[in-house]
């Protein structure tokens, strides 16, 4: 008996939460992936801007980027740690309540539909908003030329705003369980990083299967597509119907890569 109880407190002791998961997988999946990104850098041919371009045109430097990602990551942790205790573990991942895969399949097209809602509408807002734009939002456009570990950073606030109260409630009104929260917001997280890459590379299947994409994040990054493309992270669908959707042309450059140019010139809107 006094072996199986202490194997019974050591499965208890070694058994990790779905909720501490979903707060930790996320951040982990975000520097593991823009990590991947970082050894990836040095693909010349398959980058939208050139690292001149990236050392040059960049406002801020890398030290500081990774420290506002910390930051707003720590924000995030602290939300998620809260919102778990608050709505509890009554979803699906106990095994005599698995939700099928079709309400699965559910839970995260709301998740997806919400937070691409809440993304592009108080995006969108905070280039409308002078005061906003100025004091808060423009700190993520010290990027110029975006790359992967860049992809959250932002000002405290407008990571809370978008991100983190974004994701809550994406989690809550579709309903899905911790245990569901962990592959949603990992690959929200994957779909983040990826937009902002600066790389266009062959076989990609975010730019195969999403317009918004790297290349489609990259022009709103420019002075001249800075009122257009506000969607993110998933689709396109709210830029096109309110008439700010940007399309772009993906041309080679003479001295290697690519470049997204807009196909249709709205420097002087």
């Amino acid at each position: 008996m006094s072996i199986d109880n202490d194997d019974g407190r050591r499965g208890e002791f070694l058994h990790v939460s779905d909720e501490f998961l979903g707060t930790i997988v996320p951040i982990v999946v975000y520097w593991v992936y823009a990590g991947l990104y970082c050894m990836l850098s040095g693909m010349d041919n398959y980058r939208l801007h050139t690292k001149k371009d990236e050392d040059e045109k960049n406002l801020v430097s890398k030290k500081e980027v990774v420290k506002g990602v910390l930051l707003q990551q720590l924000v995030q942790g602290v939300v998620a740690t809260v919102l778990f205790a608050v709505t509890g573990n009554d979803g699906d991942s106990d095994g005599n309540q698995q939700a099928s895969y079709l309400v699965l399949a559910k839970q995260l097209f709301v998740a997806m539909f919400i937070l691409d809602t809440w993304q592009y509408f108080m995006h969108r807002y905070m280039h409308q908003n002078k005061f906003f734009y100025k004091h808060i939002h423009s700190q993520h456009h010290r990027l110029v030329v975006p790359y992967a570990f860049g992809a959250l950073y932002n000002h405290p606030l407008e990571g809370l705003i978008l991100d983190t109260i974004g994701g809550a409630l994406a989690f809550l009104f579709s309903g899905m369980s911790p245990r569901t929260s962990i592959f949603f917001f990992s690959f929200a997280t994957i779909k983040t990083v990826d937009d902002h890459c600066g790389l266009w590379l062959p076989g990609n299947l975010f730019h195969i299967v999403f317009k918004n994409n790297s290349a489609y994040h990259d022009i709103h990054h420019q002075l001249y597509g800075s009122k257009y493309n506000f969607s993110q992270p998933f689709f396109v669908t709210w830029d096109r119907i309110l008439g700010t959707y940007m399309p772009y042309a993906l041309v080679e450059r003479p001295e290697g890569g690519y470049e997204a140019r807009p196909d249709k010139d709205c420097k002087d809107e």
